[in-house]
């Protein structure tokens, strides 16, 4: 499913509804803790103190934690497509007037700096820039692959970066292949794509290196309408599917021994102004759902997911701090700011 047929299913669903960060489901948001088990928090809807009319965002997609301990947001508003904060809020600085399909951020640790890589789906390119915005290369559609005859069939929304470099693409909005190229930006391969059987994939919307197992680290790759996460070798051989039933799931963060994902609501092929997260462990089974149903599983199967309190619209993003909380951006959303949610112990 392309995004302007989320937008257009979204608005058909949403129709009679409203939604905004004062809603009571019951009593305060702030006065629920969400999750389960040892995954549960506490929710701050205001963290973000930056002026809605100086630094305003429309969708916020992606957010990320440099080796500074900032927390940077991606948004498509081109007053200021990255916001840079403190981890209370505060809005430290701003940059990026160029980037109107601003939708995937990854950071990657490059000989001691920090780095970005920017999937912008109107421009059809992967940006690698500093963090204060410098551009360092532009990968253009990959027409080396021999399935694109104009930039206009590739709609990037994710990257992920290995540990020497390689960078892969997922060209979440356009053909769905995953295309893997060295750190020149030379192309190396492609895989996946929009088909039926395991090894393709449908909404191929995020991908991330797991490298849990150091010695093997792999892939893995959404296939939102799929409702599931799938893992390949780094070298493109489909391993396994991981199924979340229910869940149509943006990209897969990782952060020590867990998946995160945002993960958005469908109701007979209609998006909601709704989702929740999810939170899986180091054997891929859901042990959390943060604003959704409680995990079941039966013979080793899980059950279907879905959203329990109206907390989040649109949940597209989890960024894990080096202190264990949590950062929600949310695309579609009345230009809301995104949630931090603090760890019950």
């Amino acid at each position: 499913m392309k995004r302007k047929d989320f937008i257009h299913q979204s608005s058909l669903a949403a129709t009679g509804m409203f939604f905004s960060s004062s809603f009571l489901t019951p009593g305060k948001k702030e006065d629920i803790i969400l999750g389960h088990g040892k995954k549960r928090y506490r929710i701050n809807t205001k963290w973000s103190k930056a002026d809605a009319m100086q630094y305003p965002v429309k969708d916020c997609h992606e957010m990320i934690q440099d080796k500074k301990g900032r927390i940077i947001l991606l948004t498509n508003e081109t007053k200021n497509n990255v916001l840079i904060y403190d981890k209370s809020g505060k809005l430290l600085s701003s940059w990026g007037t160029e980037y109107p399909g601003a939708h995937g951020l990854t950071l990657f640790n490059e000989n001691g700096e920090d780095v970005l890589f920017i999937c912008d789906n109107n421009l059809h390119q992967v940006i690698k820039t500093t963090v204060d915005g410098k551009v360092l290369m532009k990968l253009d559609y990959p027409k080396e692959t021999g399935q694109y005859g104009k930039a206009e069939e590739y709609v990037p929304t994710e990257t992920a970066i290995t540990a020497n470099g390689d960078i892969y693409v997922a060209d979440g909005y356009g053909k769905d292949f995953i295309i893997q190229y060295n750190h020149k930006g030379e192309y190396i391969r492609h895989f996946g794509g929009r088909g039926e059987g395991d090894k393709y994939l449908k909404n191929a919307h995020g991908v991330c290196i797991d490298a849990r197992n150091k010695n093997n680290p792999v892939l893995i790759v959404t296939s939102r309408e799929q409702n599931c996460f799938k893992r390949y070798t780094l070298n493109g051989e489909f391993i396994e599917t991981i199924s979340l039933p229910g869940a149509w799931v943006c990209r897969p963060v990782i952060k020590g021994e867990f998946l995160y994902a945002a993960v958005l609501q469908s109701q007979n092929n209609l998006w909601k102004q709704s989702g929740f997260v999810t939170i899986l462990d180091k054997n891929n089974k859901v042990v959390s759902n943060l604003a959704g149903s409680e995990p079941v599983y039966k013979d080793g199967k899980p059950g279907e997911m879905y959203q329990t309190n109206k907390i989040f619209q649109y949940p597209h993003d989890v960024c894990i701090d080096d202190e264990e909380n949590l950062y929600v951006a949310q695309w579609n959303s009345g230009k809301e700011y995104p949630y931090k949610l603090e760890p019950v112990v």
